[in-house]
């Protein structure tokens, strides 16, 4: 019985392991094609027991977004995916609260990226 929950407790390590490698792997891949775009700033918000969200913001020579990425999630299941309210927008014209009205971590999330986004 012990060996069962061993070899369980095992397989569900290692299973964690790959599986948050591929959400890496993921993610890496989708900053990388972000950042080709413009400059890139980068916010996270969340907790430990609560679903963490990171936003990537890409803002061209004018201010205005040229590419977004949201990953949010509780599971390694969690993808990478586009915002599409945020595309085309200027900088100085976002308000989280109006793009994020119902997700205090997106809007979170958000304010940091653009304060981290250099220019």
């Amino acid at each position: 019985m012990v060996t069962a929950l061993i070899t369980m407790a095992a397989i569900a390590w290692g299973s964690q392991i790959l599986l948050g490698g591929w959400q890496l792997y993921r993610f890496n891949r989708a900053l990388d094609r972000l950042c080709r775009d413009g400059r890139v700033g980068v916010g996270r918000a969340g907790g430990r027991f609560r679903p963490r969200v990171v936003i990537a913001v890409a803002l061209n020579e004018e201010n205005r977004i040229c590419g977004t990425l949201i990953l949010r999630g509780l599971t390694v299941l969690a993808a990478p995916a586009v915002v599409p309210a945020l595309q085309g927008r200027l900088r100085q014209d976002l308000d989280p609260a109006v793009i994020f009205p119902d997700d205090p971590r997106c809007r979170q999330a958000l304010i940091s990226a653009l304060k981290e986004t250099p220019g």
